[in-house]
């Protein structure tokens, strides 16, 4: 039985599809803004890197908070997809901490989530003026 023949292969990649790893969020304070953030979400702050002091987001990507004191901040928009069984927890923590959520991003609608696509979302203000989201089922693009 004669010899299969031998094809190289390429090394493995680590990735199979493009995919965002980190991204800096500015803050004025970056601990106050991370640990906001990771109190309302239920994560962990992680330690200091360089910098940037993170917050896991538990899916291969992390907020990467950098201080930026003397400059104004720009707002961004940044959504979270949560299960729907921890939304009701993010809501209760965002009311226990006084921070009032709205169910459109212009925050027209206090105290309400919306329904979109069969799920649930909010949206509120971090510390610096950012504009989060929640959302426990992701949109429906054409």
């Amino acid at each position: 039985m004669p010899d299969a023949p031998i094809t190289p292969t390429a090394p493995e990649s680590p990735t199979t599809a493009v995919q965002l790893n980190h991204t800096a969020v500015y803050a004025r304070d970056r601990r106050l803004s991370a640990e906001f953030l990771a109190a309302i979400l239920g994560l962990e702050v992680g330690a200091p890197f360089g910098p940037f002091l993170p917050v896991d987001l538990g899916n291969g990507v992390t907020l990467d908070y950098y201080e930026l004191r003397d400059e104004p901040i720009q707002s961004q928009h940044y959504a979270f997809l949560v299960p729907e069984e921890r939304f009701d927890t993010v809501i209760d923590r965002l009311e226990a901490v006084g921070v009032t959520y709205y169910a459109d991003p212009n925050h027209t609608e206090p105290g309400r989530v919306n329904r979109l696509f069969g799920g649930r979302g909010a949206y509120f203000e971090d510390p610096d003026g950012h504009n989060l989201e929640i959302l426990t089922r992701p949109y429906v693009r054409p």
